[in-house]
């Protein structure tokens, strides 16, 4: 979906929030908030005759910009746009509140995060748990051949001793069926996986395996998620932290 940013001009972003107010998005009933179908058919419709690979999933009044319509793509990212779908942004919006200045996307996306990690079946996920009490985890999108990946699974031990359950989900970054694909299903399918997981992250291999296995849900939920590269660690408050971040900073965001 990067391809979109290139379409987003300084011009762009003045045209979408000049036309997005002047239009009206939705009418009130009874104190909720009634999507413009209209709109939403204009959108999609916009849409899917530039771009018919793009699905929408979603369109919801935008809480933040009268006159915008939030639009939410599968496996792609939201997008802020106007009521005849004719312009569009992407980016981040940020908030200035009581608690400083704030992620709206990340905001609403954190709750949604925590929730949907609770769904997870720990068998689905490489866990691997300190031997003393447990203090707190995370969950780490990983891809067995990311050398980030593999530097942050070197701090485990000192993750681990600290009381803090690492627990691993798959997402391939070159995508499903692809080489690094068939190690992640290897080391999900083997018998020890923990084992499998620490050969893949030193440059060692193993043996090759099939099995039913949660690799391609797991890849799609981190889509969903907003993981965008490995590793992606994200907190039991569902705070996603892009990229690699040493124990010794991790270990106290762990255990507020």
């Amino acid at each position: 979906m990067n391809i979109l940013r290139k379409y987003i001009t300084a011009r762009t972003l003045l045209a979408v929030v000049v036309a997005g107010l002047m239009l009206p998005v939705v009418s009130a009933q009874a104190g909720s908030v009634v999507v413009d179908k209209a709109a939403e058919a204009a959108i999609k419709a916009s849409f899917k005759a530039t771009r018919p690979d793009i699905v929408i999933s979603k369109v919801v009044p935008s809480e933040e910009l009268p006159g915008l319509y939030l639009v939410t793509m599968q496996n792609g990212p939201v997008v802020y746009a106007s009521a005849n779908g004719k312009y569009f942004i992407v980016g981040d919006m940020f908030e200035i509140s009581a608690a400083g200045i704030e992620s709206v996307a990340e905001k609403k996306l954190a709750p949604q995060r925590k929730e949907w990690l609770s769904e997870v079946r720990r068998e689905d996920m490489i866990i691997f748990s300190p031997k003393g009490e447990t203090k707190g985890a995370i969950y780490v999108f990983t891809d067995v051949d990311c050398g980030y990946c593999q530097k942050l699974h070197q701090e485990v031990p000192q993750l681990n001793a600290a009381g803090i359950e690492v627990r691993y989900l798959a997402y391939p970054r070159a995508g499903l069926g692809t080489p690094t694909f068939d190690k992640m299903v290897s080391a999900w399918c083997a018998d020890d996986r923990t084992a499998a997981m620490n050969a893949l992250k030193t440059g060692s291999t193993v043996a090759p395996k099939k099995c039913d296995n949660p690799i391609a849900a797991q890849y799609e939920l981190g889509a969903a998620m907003g993981v965008t590269g490995t590793p992606a660690i994200v907190l039991e408050n569902g705070s996603l932290i892009p990229g690699y971040k040493p124990a010794a900073q991790l270990i106290p965001m762990v255990k507020r």
